[in-house]
């Protein structure tokens, strides 16, 4: 039985965002302030007033390289989500030095019966071309849509195995299978906050003794034209054709911000306790210090409740057992649409007073969009990379931020023994966790 004392570590990150798959490529954009957003080119986006996303190369990341060949043939049933999370899955099994099912024909380094498995995941949305040969059939002569006709026969015209690609338990199902992870295995989707929930869901299943390591995080493809339709719908996403400064475009916490930008990608990463770590000899990144998990009472996806993302915070320090005087970094969302920042910002200045404009932040979405249940994961990957390379990175956005230290500026090296990862999240959710430095 794992004691709850125990340290919980990060021991391996794989991520992908459109710059690619690693978080070695991440951090080295960040560093130097090269953004990855650009317009969309995996579909025509000119009907749609934001036109931009953290859009990853179609020929970048193919998830057939990546899997056995015994999964090769899953791949056909996988959306992109998946493919995502199967891909961050890889690399960060790779990233821990574990050996799995997937990697070798070797004895795996952890008995995969205590290994477990939480991904956050989104609304999965359809390919429009697979859903566009079943509507076709289901329109009346005048060119209406018959909803009759589409119970009866137009949902006919969808493969047999059309629905086990868009459930969003299929990111968990096939990560687990390619690695023959037996433990306790879980699908959240609260938005943003789908991978700070699974990360918090993996530690206390290693913390009350269910397993010894857990594959955790989220991924979210966005740039697909339902998933674009529905946040246009929501007034979150910023006006633009795709023109001027992309490193310019998302401001957080500007006092003129006016919006964010769609993106797909995500990360898993190797939540596993101390024991297991060091008898296998790993080399962990960081601590999972303390975790605050609250519900915002707001009414609208535009906005946040300060005080449930203070409550979570001020939950996460008691679990670390540390003050606020103790936090070196601050990763908040800072998505750019102006009431989350503000909310975010304010509920902030509750828990850091004064002090909150000397705290350097780490913004990622001006560098990958908003990646949604995938971006808390991110995220974290860059806290836990910050911490490694005592470095913060560059900071895109605007020249000047109110309240809070979030202006452009070049990367930083610095002592991070204990870094904030705050995720507000469209539906009300929202997680704080402290991630530590490893003391030797």
């Amino acid at each position: 039985m794992v004691e709850k004392q125990e340290q919980i570590f990060i021991t391996g990150v794989g991520v992908i965002t459109c710059f690619g798959v690693g978080i070695d490529v991440l951090w080295d954009a960040m560093v130097e302030g090269k953004t990855g957003l650009h317009r969309i080119e995996r579909f025509d986006p000119s009907g749609f007033t934001s036109q931009v996303a953290g859009e990853l190369a179609e020929d970048a990341y193919k998830v057939r390289k990546i899997v056995p060949k015994s999964h090769r043939k899953a791949t056909k049933v996988m959306c992109r989500d998946t493919e995502l999370a199967v891909g961050a899955a890889a690399d960060a099994v790779e990233n821990a030095g574990l050996t799995t099912a997937a990697t070798s024909d070797a004895t795996p380094t952890l008995s995969p019966t205590r290994v477990g498995c939480h991904i956050g995941a989104g609304l999965i949305s359809a390919e429009v071309n697979e859903l566009g040969a079943a509507l076709v059939t289901s329109q009346k002569e005048d060119g209406t849509f018959d909803l009759a006709h589409w119970g009866a026969e137009g949902m006919q015209n969808l493969t047999p195995l059309w629905l086990l690609k868009y459930l969003p338990n299929m990111l968990a199902c096939h990560v687990t299978i390619v690695h023959d992870c037996q433990g306790p295995s879980n699908t959240i989707t609260c938005c943003e906050a789908s991978s700070g929930l699974s990360i918090a869901e993996s530690r206390r299943v290693i913390e009350r003794g269910d397993a010894d390591a857990c594959l955790s995080g989220g991924a979210e493809d966005r740039v697909n034209p339902l998933a674009l339709y529905r946040q246009h719908c929501t007034g979150r996403l910023i006006e633009t054709n795709g023109s001027g400064d992309m490193s310019a475009l998302i401001t957080p916490f500007a006092a003129d911000t006016n919006g964010t930008v769609i993106g797909e990608g995500g990360g898993i990463l190797i939540v596993e306790s101390s024991t297991s770590c060091t008898t296998r000899g790993g080399t962990p990144w960081c601590t999972i210090d303390g975790v605050g998990c609250r519900q915002s009472f707001a009414d609208s996806p535009l906005k946040a409740d300060p005080r449930a993302l203070a409550s979570a915070i001020r939950k996460a320090l008691v679990e670390a057992n540390c003050d606020a005087c103790s936090i070196d970094v601050i990763v908040p969302l800072g998505s750019g649409i102006q009431q989350l920042d503000d909310a975010e910002r304010e509920g902030l200045q509750e828990i850091f007073g004064e002090r909150l404009p000397e705290i350097p932040t780490i913004t990622t979405i001006p560098f990958t969009g908003n990646c949604m249940a995938g971006n808390g994961a991110i995220a974290i990957s860059v806290a836990a990379k910050s911490i490694k390379e005592q470095q913060v990175p560059a900071r895109l956005g605007a020249k000047e931020t109110t309240g809070i230290d979030a202006s452009r500026c070049d990367a930083t090296k610095m002592p991070v023994n204990k870094v904030l990862v705050l995720s507000p999240s469209e539906g009300g959710q929202c997680v704080a966790i402290i991630l530590g430095r490893v003391q030797a």
